[in-house]
């Protein structure tokens, strides 16, 4: 794996780590294709398109259990297969500005002999967004999200 490119500031980032025993291609293929990330996502995901290269769209709508819709549109900031993936929502596709960011997204994966060492890391542009994020539950939902896509690849789902 590429050394990290964050360095974390607790005042304004929050990080998710685990150590999950699937391998990283997996993960990756699980982060990186469309049929497959809707299936094992926490809410249901009822549209999803993603272009794995810099300036291409990572666009998500999430379905909340009481049904609300909630749109997610960014691009891609990088892609290095199997090892890292950074995405924002303060940049739409092409690099044109958004008008309301809420944060940066850094997945990190390394091959460690029992699987993948795994780490999300939501990088915020101030101290109240971050807090924001992490009271409306990022560790409970990083978490949930990363144990439904571990759940995803044992069921041997990924083909």
């Amino acid at each position: 794996m590429t050394s990290s490119i964050i360095k974390i500031d607790p005042t304004l980032d929050l990080v998710l780590e685990r150590e999950i025993d699937v391998p990283v291609e997996l993960v990756w293929k699980a982060w990186t294709t469309p049929e497959h990330l809707k299936e094992w996502f926490p809410w249901s995901i009822t549209a999803c398109e993603l272009d794995l290269r810099p300036g291409g769209i990572f666009s998500t709508t999430m379905r909340s259990p009481e049904g609300e819709e909630f749109p997610n549109l960014g691009c891609y900031l990088e892609v290095t297969p199997l090892e890292r993936l950074v995405f924002t929502d303060t940049l739409l596709p092409g690099y044109r500005p958004a008008p309301k960011p809420f944060f940066t997204g850094v997945l990190e994966l390394s091959r460690i002999s029992s699987g993948t060492r795994y780490k999300a890391i939501a990088i915020h542009g101030d101290e109240e967004t971050r807090k924001n994020h992490e009271e409306m539950g990022f560790h409970d939902g990083w978490g949930t999200v990363a144990t439904q896509m571990v759940d995803y690849i044992k069921a041997g789902r990924l083909g």
